[in-house]
């Protein structure tokens, strides 16, 4: 082995154990609080839903850093797919803070969390909208959870909100798409692709939810980002989000897994 390979895998291994060290405090710190308390974290004051929510966005976002992306102008246009309390949006404004972002969160409850939070950290050029995206503009129903995994459905405990076309809010270049929405990746984007409005956005990272018992739709999506025009990446996360991806493997009707595909245009 070469010393400059040496050295680069000795650099690696450094950083890796760091991250580890930094993710123990992070979740000792935090996944135990408990809900609607509030927080300060870096130079934010955040009200959360619950501690071990709050902890898996810190690792996920900030220290994983699963929704950077590099802009070409101070000032990105940014989409926020599923905002919850917003951790998504502060870790935009603490990379660029002159981002306009627009953020989507349909849960009455948690978009008064997400209102406090922007608010409160007084961010400028952040527009809110109590709605999900969807493949048509009305209403739903959606199930709560008061945490981060509500979604389009029927249960004992849905409530009805408001729903929006992704298309509405492309009318101009987006530098970057977030999409974090339990479920409705596909026919958002295919809403999208079919209104011509997806060629506006240069890039993006969506969540997938491979639901148990669900349809498999993972296919379907890279598939139509590929005929749309993009290079894309998938990654299973770590193994305390995404355990389900990682060997030895035990799949079966009931589990559930998850994957952060990121697609870039014009690669």
């Amino acid at each position: 082995m070469s010393t400059s390979r040496l050295f680069r895998k000795l650099v690696d291994y450094a950083g890796s154990l760091k991250r580890l060290l930094l993710l123990s405090r992070l979740r000792y710190k935090y996944a135990g609080l408990k809900p609607r308390s509030l927080v300060k974290y870096l130079n934010y004051q955040i009200r959360i839903t619950d501690g071990l929510n709050f902890y898996v966005q810190c690792k996920d976002e900030f220290v994983q850093r699963i929704y950077h992306f590099e802009a070409e102008r101070p000032d990105p246009l940014i989409i926020d797919g599923g905002s919850n309390i917003g951790m998504s949006i502060l870790y935009f404004k603490s990379v660029y803070p002159a981002a306009r972002i627009v953020g989507f969160e349909p849960d009455p409850d948690i978009f008064r969390l997400l209102e406090e939070n922007i608010r409160g950290n007084k961010l400028e050029h952040v527009t809110l909208v109590n709605a999900g995206l969807g493949a048509e503009s009305g209403t739903t129903t959606f199930i709560k959870d008061d945490k981060a995994g509500g979604q389009f459905g029927q249960a004992e405990n849905n409530i009805t909100v408001k729903v929006e076309c992704l298309s509405k809010w492309l009318s101009e270049p987006v530098d970057f798409l977030k999409l974090n929405i339990e479920g409705e990746e596909l026919p958002v984007l295919r809403e999208a692709v079919e209104s011509g409005k997806l060629d506006n956005v240069r890039e993006l990272a969506l969540e997938y939810h491979g639901w148990a018992n669900g349809e498999q739709r993972l296919g379907d999506i890279l598939n139509l980002l590929n005929l749309a025009g993009y290079r894309y990446l998938i990654h299973d996360f770590d193994y305390e989000t995404g355990h389900a991806t990682k060997p030895p493997f035990r799949l079966t009707q009931e589990t559930v897994w998850f994957c952060l595909v990121y697609a870039k245009r014009g690669v």
